[in-house]
């Protein structure tokens, strides 16, 4: 058994790497909306935060009712119960990552979570 995964991401919309990753702790998914569009639900999560990565592109999330602009580069963080809805701007699409861990799950990181060998 090796202890990595690697896979490549198709050209999709969206594409979930739980189980192409075989992922225990986290989801991971990869997102593009084309350019004047939206993801078509407003949503919020039971105990689970989300943190994005912008990778391309323009456009908005409107969290609880707040409007923020979003462009490549930026990250945003957003707790369970923050009501969000995503939208790319009417010029271009926007893509980014989206990761998804349990809120208040991590106990170390970085260096403190390193063994030196």
């Amino acid at each position: 058994m090796t202890n990595y995964k690697k896979v490549s991401v198709e050209n999709a919309p969206r594409v979930e790497l739980h189980d192409q990753l075989e992922l225990t702790g986290a989801e991971i998914s990869y997102n593009t909306i084309d350019a004047g569009g939206c993801v078509p639900f407003i949503h919020s999560h039971k105990q689970n935060e989300e943190i994005y990565y912008i990778l391309s592109g323009s456009g908005k999330a409107i969290i609880d009712n707040d409007e923020i602009d979003l462009v490549a580069g930026d990250f945003i963080k957003i707790s369970p119960n923050g009501a969000r809805q995503f939208f790319a701007s009417k010029e271009n699409s926007i893509s980014y990552i989206c990761i998804q861990v349990k809120e208040n799950s991590l106990e170390e990181f970085t260096a403190n979570d390193a063994i030196i060998k």
